[in-house]
């Protein structure tokens, strides 16, 4: 059923990018990420995960990076609850060529994982608050900020490969879709955000760690209302887990 709704989704997504296509600019990326979650006792962790993204023809300047911190509360081995910060840069673009806008986003976060013996699953829901650096010029930053909400859920479903789910140096299949609702009294046009769908490999370095590569294509409505962007991308992801309780097996 989740799968479906994720193929429902992506489904939707590309009838309405082809419904606005004269509106729609594509552009190629490559989207490189760390993601780390260590656990220090029973019930408290750490998040911490890095991005970089390049801007378009998969290899011509960047897009974005993002430094993301966060406490995790641990309710049970399945559910967690963190609490971060996020700094984002979002490197020169069209209505600030020469300069480089900072962003401040506060997140909140429940995260909660599903094991069956050939399936994982992964949801969460996390609230931000986006404070965006006002745009003076091509050349200057404004005074204050711009700010909003962004919900988002993600959806990610894990099928192993190999006649011994997820055992180290095996492959697995995954499904991941992603969406982003804005909120707030500066958002106009666009209250959705956009959709990330996810189809790729998953490489089980061991128990815990794993690299993750595929493509990603990521619909967004931007701020007018009436544009969108088709972002194709190389997704590669590794995700770093660790237990430094003295009973981790």
């Amino acid at each position: 059923m989740f799968v479906k709704n994720i193929l429902l989704v992506f489904s939707l997504s590309i009838q309405f990018a082809g419904f606005c296509q004269k509106q729609t600019t594509h552009t190629e990326q490559v989207w490189l990420g760390y993601f780390n979650q260590t656990r220090f006792s029973n019930k408290w962790g750490m998040w911490v995960d890095l991005h970089l993204r390049t801007k378009e023809e998969f290899f011509t300047n960047f897009s974005q990076s993002i430094a993301r911190l966060g406490v995790t509360h641990y309710i049970n081995d399945n559910t967690k609850l963190t609490l971060g910060y996020a700094y984002i840069t979002h490197y020169p673009s069209d209505n600030h060529k020469n300069i480089s806008q900072p962003e401040h986003r506060p997140w909140q976060q429940i995260q909660w994982h599903t094991r069956y013996q050939r399936l994982r699953l992964m949801q969460w829901v996390r609230l931000e608050e986006r404070f965006r650096r006002k745009i003076k010029n091509d050349n200057e930053l404004g005074e204050g900020h711009q700010f909003n909400w962004k919900v988002r859920y993600n959806f990610l479903a894990v099928f192993p490969l190999a006649k011994k789910p997820f055992a180290p140096n095996t492959w697995s299949f995954i499904l991941n879709d992603e969406l982003h609702i804005n909120a707030g009294k500066e958002i106009v046009y666009n209250y959705f955000d956009q959709n990330r769908f996810f189809a790729g490999f998953s490489y089980h370095l061991n128990a815990h760690d794993n690299i993750q590569l595929g493509y990603m294509n990521v619909f967004q409505q931007l701020a007018a209302g009436n544009r969108y962007r088709s972002i194709h991308a190389a997704r590669i992801f590794y995700f770093h887990n660790l237990d430094t309780r003295m009973n981790a097996k």
